[in-house]
């Protein structure tokens, strides 16, 4: 999907800013902060974290913690960031909502863990150096930005050369039903990939989505998602699917997956693929 005017960019990402400030307000099950049991375990190595709704990631997929440099991204809310810190890392959360980061905030202070926090946009990291993470954890997200190719090629560059780069991502599908007809079990495709909520509700649905204080949402297609990744630089070793029990068509198909990439030891980029 190509990306939005600057405008329009800038008012998806201050309306989703404020749609997940709310989250944390109403209290969205990812914006709930671990407690100090899930430290005091996750200090004595007993952890795990989510990238999708309920698998958890398999240990293998991380490298050693102790002094690893960490960057959370687009994973406000108090849950994989501090895991991690309290796993020995020096974690760095990435977050569009001040109202998630303070969230993390709120867990590395009471638990003293080495954890900072930086507000911004996902597709957009200058503010960090080339090669200044070992590991970057990015749990389902990116369908809260239009465009996602920024996202990886961002990721491949402030990666180190043999750093790994574990994401989740929803499986487009899921955007090509009506929801009203999906919740009566009637499954009605009325849409395509890629999905935009600004092109497939009109202005009153738009404004009752906007009143609601509901996240503006974008369904991405394999190709960005897996084929983005490849052209990025990144190599694939790891890949499982996952469920949303929440969910109606999880009763048919995995609506979630997550990949594991590296990025190669010599730093280089591939060549766009055509």
């Amino acid at each position: 999907m190509e990306g939005l005017a600057g405008d329009e960019a800038r008012r998806v990402r201050e309306h989703n800013a404020r749609a997940w400030d709310g989250e944390v307000a109403r209290g969205n099950r990812w914006t709930i902060p671990i407690g100090a049991d899930a430290v005091a375990a996750a200090r004595r190595g007993a952890w795990s974290i989510l990238l999708t709704p309920t698998r958890p990631v398999p240990r293998s997929w991380f490298p050693p913690l102790g002094g690893a440099r960490v960057l959370c991204l687009a994973s406000g809310g108090g849950q994989q960031g501090p895991i991690l810190a309290a796993a020995g890392a020096s974690v760095t959360v990435l977050d569009n909502s001040l109202a998630q980061l303070r969230q993390d905030r709120r867990v590395a202070d009471r638990e003293r863990l080495p954890l900072s926090t930086v507000r911004g946009d996902m597709r957009d990291l200058g503010m960090f150096p080339v090669g200044g993470f070992d590991l970057i954890v990015h749990p389902v997200s990116n369908c809260f930005v239009p465009d996602i190719r920024p996202v990886w090629r961002e990721a491949f560059r402030v990666l180190r050369g043999g750093g790994a780069l574990l994401s989740g991502f929803s499986n487009g599908i899921v955007y090509l039903f009506d929801e009203a007809a999906m919740e009566r079990g009637v499954y009605s495709i009325v849409h395509s990939l890629p999905y935009s909520d600004l092109e497939a509700r009109d202005a009153e649905e738009l404004r009752t989505r906007s009143e609601g204080g509901r996240p503006l949402e974008f369904g991405h297609s394999l190709q960005d998602q897996i084929g983005g990744q490849i052209e990025a630089g990144f190599v694939l070793d790891g890949f499982f699917e996952d469920i949303d029990p929440g969910e109606p068509l999880s009763r048919h198909i995995a609506l979630f997956a997550a990949t594991r990439a590296v990025k190669p030891a010599h730093g280089r980029r591939r060549a766009a693929l055509a």
